[in-house]
């Protein structure tokens, strides 16, 4: 579990949880979370379909493909598919991994837009570390649901 220390209740979380395992003689591990100073575009596209998911109330997969790419951005992403055997011809779309940095910063800005406008979900910009350190924390902490 993460707690953030600017916050009182993830505080007194945490030391209950300390206290819980030296009360129980349990092994546990304590260690520190780095803040990044930049946010890697992947991963940032990557959290922001999460948050979208768990706002939604849908898994994480369902809105990277019906949304992210199918409704939001399928100029980047559709492509056939050619079975080369068979002959046939299939719509397929692309793994995030398969387009370009251009590509991608385009996407999350209509991703973002939509989410916005449509859906009523804020969506982060990249340089909001606080506001994303705090949406990793609740991704982390209800990645069941996604």
């Amino acid at each position: 579990m993460l707690y953030n220390p600017e916050k009182p209740i993830d505080v007194q979380r945490a030391i209950e949880k300390f206290k819980y395992f030296v009360k129980h003689n349990k092994v546990f591990e304590l260690s520190a979370k780095k803040v990044p100073k930049t946010y890697p575009q992947l991963k940032y596209a990557h959290l922001i379909m999460s948050w979208f998911a768990l706002e939604y109330g849908e898994q994480l997969e369902y809105i990277k493909l019906e949304y992210f790419k199918k409704l939001v951005n399928p100029a980047i992403f559709k492509y056939d598919f050619i079975n080369h055997k068979t002959g046939e011809i299939r719509v397929e779309y692309k793994s995030l991994a398969n387009i370009t940095k251009d590509e991608l910063t385009l996407a999350i800005d209509r991703f973002r837009d939509y989410s916005s406008k449509e859906a009523g979900i804020y969506l982060p910009e990249p340089k909001d570390l606080a506001i994303i350190r705090e949406i990793e924390i609740q991704i982390k902490n209800n990645e069941q649901f996604l």
